[in-house]
Parts: C-alpha cells; sequence; structure tokens
C-alpha cells in the first residue's frame, strides 16, 4: 500500500488491517496513551473543495500523531494559476512525507501519485471517498461485531458515496442494494464489477425493495458541492428518495442508519430518522478521524 486513491486498490486484507489499526488508535486516544507515531512528519493537504469533517480530522490526527499539517488551499498554490500537477507533485515531494487532496478530478489525485515520490491520500473526489467509508466501515464493525451476513442500503445518488460504499461492503463481504433514480447510477465499471458478486449486489429504482431486510442504511445529499446549479432539476428526480420512517419499516429490526454529513433534513432524510440515530452518524464523524489516523500510519511511518 502505497497510497490511497480508491477503495479498489486494496486488497480485503489491507482495508481490514486499516480497521484493525483504526480501532487500535481510538482505544489508545480515549486511554490517554500517547505515541509519537508519525513524530517530525508533515503533510501537506491541497483543498479545492471546502470541508469541516476532512479538514479538522487530518489536522487533529497529525498533531497527536506527533507531525505537522499544512493547509494549501488552491488560492495559495500556484496549481490555482495553472501550474502543472506533475510540477507541483515534484516540487511537494521535496517538502512533505505525505500529500492530502480534496478535489474534483480523480486523474488529478491520480497525477500526483504518479509523478510525485511520497504517498497520496485521496480525501475526496468525484469518483470516489475512501476515507469516509473506512469511518463507515469502522463504524459498523463497532456496532454490529462483523460484516459477515450483514446487507447495506444505500439511498440516493448514484456519486462517489456510492462508489465508494459499494466497493467497501462487497470487499469486505456484506450485500449492498442501492436505489437510485434512472440517470444517476455509480460509476458503469464498479456497476460491471459488483455484477459479479451476483446475488449479494441490486441495483433499483425502488427504495422499499432496496431497503428490504438492510442492517445498515445509507443515504448524502441529492446535490454535491459543484452541482449546485443542478438543484432544482435534481430535487425533482430525487423526490422519494428518502430515509424516513416507512423505509426504515422495511429494514431489519436493528438497523443502523448512516450519513457523511452534511445533511440535509427534510430532503435525503427526515429529521426524526436523523435524531433517532444520532448516535451512530456521529459516531461515524468521529470515526474519520481514528481512520485517517491508521491511513496515515500505514503509508508514512517508518
Amino acid at each position: 500500500m502505497k497510497h490511497l486513491l480508491k477503495l479498489g486498490d486494496l486488497s480485503r486484507e489491507e482495508i481490514l488491517g486499516i480497521l484493525n489499526l483504526a480501532d487500535q488508535l481510538k482505544y489508545e486516544r480515549k486511554n490517554n496513551i500517547h505515541k509519537d507515531y508519525l513524530k517530525g512528519k508533515k503533510l501537506g493537504m491541497i483543498f479545492q473543495k471546502s470541508s469541516t469533517r476532512t479538514r479538522v480530522s487530518f489536522e487533529v490526527g497529525m498533531y497527536e500523531l506527533g507531525g505537522y499539517a499544512l493547509f494549501l488551499s488552491d488560492r495559495d498554490l500556484q496549481i490555482g494559476r495553472g501550474e502543472p500537477v506533475q510540477d507541483t507533485a515534484r516540487v511537494l515531494s521535496r517538502y512533505l512525507d505525505g500529500l492530502m487532496i480534496r478535489t474534483f478530478a480523480q486523474s488529478e489525485v491520480e497525477d500526483f501519485a504518479k509523478y510525485g515520490s511520497i504517498p497520496v491520500i485521496n480525501a475526496l473526489t468525484d469518483y470516489a471517498h475512501p476515507c469516509q467509508v473506512l469511518a463507515d466501515l469502522m463504524t459498523i464493525r463497532e456496532y454490529k461485531g462483523s460484516f459477515k451476513g450483514l446487507k447495506m442500503c444505500f439511498v440516493g445518488d448514484g456519486n462517489n458515496m456510492a462508489n465508494s460504499l459499494m466497493v467497501g461492503a462487497l470487499k469486505t463481504g456484506m450485500k449492498f442494494s442501492i436505489a437510485c433514480p434512472e440517470g444517476y447510477e455509480p460509476d458503469g465499471a464498479l456497476l460491471e464489477w459488483a455484477k459479479g458478486f451476483g446475488d449479494d449486489f441490486e441495483m433499483t429504482t425502488d427504495v422499499k425493495k432496496a431497503a428490504e431486510g438492510a442492517d445498515v442504511l445509507y443515504t448524502d445529499v441529492w446535490a454535491s458541492m459543484g452541482q449546485e446549479e443542478e438543484r432544482a432539476l435534481r430535487e425533482k428526480a430525487f423526490k422519494g428518495y428518502q430515509i424516513n420512517a416507512e423505509v426504515m419499516a422495511c429494514a431489519g429490526k436493528d438497523a443502523m442508519v448512516l450519513h457523511c454529513l452534511p445533511a440535509h433534513r427534510g430532503e435525503e432524510i427526515t429529521e426524526d430518522v436523523l435524531e433517532a440515530h444520532a448516535r451512530e452518524i456521529f459516531d461515524e464523524a468521529e470515526n474519520r478521524l481514528h481512520a485517517q489516523k491508521a491511513v496515515m500510519c500505514k503509508l508514512m511511518r517508518d
């Protein structure tokens, strides 16, 4: 494991190894066991998309590991004025021990890894969100004990979250169903890959059908960053693609609900469902810190 660009690059064993280390780091933090695993290491953080959880969790994580995180917006870098990725990657590799990028195009993250000589972490692209899904998997295992026999259902846009959740769920042995409107399906190549899992994968336009017997229900906003101009169109297309009491009644008896946040109450999830499942949703948000610390240790520790 040289980089974290997308979950599809990792084996099941590598994913579980990250989760096991994340559990250890969470235990150490809660028991005030302080170890400078990344003492003196420097992480550059390039943000072309705004963030709450990503920036705070990576900065705090590096501090707690004994390292230093440097915030770099595209307004502060020459890349924002047209410097090629390959040049920026080579330069930053001379200064830093690792690079985290939150941007639009997956190709940009891949190019940083190609031309740089330090580990690169994808903190979100329009194609994938591997750090979030590692935190999601960590939370599911905390609440359910294991992944064996579980079914995850995603309701909403076939976006970066759907792409990465599909891979994470199927690679760890869960069944995965997705309900999305026509024209908003996940990445085509990933869909073909998922179909290879046979009955463990299902895609439908019927929310209740997808949610039937689910142990984990997951949703995301209807319009992600960069899609603001599509908001009115998407509100119409996604009407009914909501986790609410009726959908919860179709799921398993002890089904948990997850959301990557921020949530738009009354759109993709109702207020009552979110508040009823606030504990697991905000445990999920906290686990971004622990999962990302594990990733950084795996990639940057000597």
